[in-house]
């Protein structure tokens, strides 16, 4: 069986890690004073944990115990407490590749031995610890963010591999286009290194290896482009906030970005519908009318044509006006509802549906507007305690100015539109 590239070149030591400069540098000072403590290495696929994980280890000297949170249980984690309860003379490092895959009470079942010191616990993890590692388990730990490789980082990956590995030994390459490989690894080091061994493995023997654009291509499909949970909320937030800031280009990046990693449409175009009304509202109402048409499409048509009309709809939201006076209404509204629940609806508001209630004096004095000059006259519509309050205050953009100018008109001398 191959040992692929990736892990042929895994470093044994903090020194040969690379990239996460200021980390290594601090878990180095950590393994210099003998001070090691538990911690979660979070970051996207192929940035680094594994192997930072492994070179801590390693650099300790210690007993090393590995666990997969996939294919390991409570059993094993008793095993573990049992194997390192036995150690006297040295410390005992347990890695946990992703620990975020530990139900609950497994990741209970560490709780005692990470407080006793029975072992030194370093968990790994893709998936934001701060989500999906238990609160108990996370304040005996440290949390450190690995990020994307950078550039260089991933120049110099390639340039380990070209210089130690064997199979590149006595090889001609007459061409190697580093820009195309650091383009479709999508900053993750061990796919650059999974394409540039494909590519290598398809040419050998021909004498003269020409690794570029062209084979990398052939060899990677299409570019990695990363998509967890974590880049779901940043981008679906960053779509949000480009389309509120008036920004289509910004906008149409991201819906860009999520579409390439494969995001569900219908999602995107539910989340423009909340916009269109709540950052939109009245400023342009057709907008809530377009975006509910972008719904039924993308739901009637799928992609890739669906992309077509999401781009459509979030560019118009973007360039609109923008108003939340709706959305605020309805704050300000809940908030009295809730502070006060029960108030009564003013009894001419209320329909008389019976003798009795007519009787009562419900409906009495109502004034029906279509019965005067504009279809308008003032009356009580509030509770008495609330009768003052003003909850809508539209603002001067778009069509919502023109119905701020409406009212003020009507309420004149009543109610304080502005």
């Amino acid at each position: 069986m191959r040992v692929p590239l990736a892990e042929r070149l895994r470093p044994s030591d903090i020194d040969g890690i690379v990239g996460q400069e200021k980390l290594v540098n601090l878990l180095k000072g950590f393994v210099k004073q003998g001070n090691l403590p538990s911690m979660v290495l979070w970051g996207n696929p192929g940035v680094g944990k594994t192997t930072t994980a492994l070179a801590v280890a390693n650099s300790v000297g210690g007993k090393v115990i590995k666990l997969n949170a996939v294919s390991s249980g409570v059993k094993e984690i008793r095993q573990a407490v049992e194997e390192g309860g036995r150690e006297r003379d040295r410390p005992v490092i347990l890695l946990v590749d992703e620990i975020h895959r530990f139900s609950k009470s497994q990741q209970e079942a560490l709780l005692e031995p990470v407080e006793k010191g029975v072992f030194t616990l370093i968990g790994t993890t893709t998936e934001n610890p701060y989500v999906s590692v238990i609160p108990p388990l996370l304040s005996r730990c440290q949390v450190f963010k690995l990020e994307p490789l950078s550039r260089e980082a991933l120049n110099v990956l390639i340039d380990r591999a070209l210089q130690e590995d064997s199979l590149f030994a006595g090889l001609k390459i007459t061409h190697l286009d580093r820009e195309s490989l650091i383009q479709y690894s999508g900053g993750d080091g061990r796919v650059l290194l999974n394409i540039l061994e494909r590519a290598v493995l398809l040419q050998k023997g021909k004498g003269e290896v020409k690794i570029d654009r062209q084979v990398i291509k052939q060899v990677a499909g299409k570019p990695f482009v990363h998509y967890d949970d974590d880049m779901h909320y940043s981008l679906i937030s960053a779509f949000i906030k480009s389309i509120r800031g008036s920004d289509p280009d910004g906008a149409v990046y991201y819906l860009a970005r999520m579409l390439e990693g494969g995001e569900e449409p219908v999602y995107i175009a539910r989340r423009l519908v909340i916009l269109a009304s709540e950052d939109i509202g009245n400023a342009e109402p057709y907008a809530l009318t377009l975006a509910t048409s972008c719904l039924t499409a993308v739901q009637n048509i799928g992609m890739p044509e669906a992309g077509i009309l999401l781009a459509q709809v979030s560019t118009y939201l973007a360039s609109c006006p923008k108003s939340n006076s709706a959305y605020r209404s309805l704050k300000e509204a809940l908030e009295d509802v809730r502070k006060y629940p029960n108030l009564p609806v003013p009894s001419h508001l209320i329909n008389p549906a019976t003798y009795s209630m007519k009787k009562a004096g419900y409906g009495r004095g109502y004034r029906y507007p279509h019965d005067y000059p504009e279809g308008f006259v003032v009356q009580q519509y509030l509770p008495d305690r609330l009768k003052d309050r003003v909850y809508y205050r539209p603002t001067e953009r778009g069509r919502e100015g023109k119905i701020k100018t409406f009212l003020k008109k009507l309420w004149k001398g009543i109610k304080n539109y502005g």
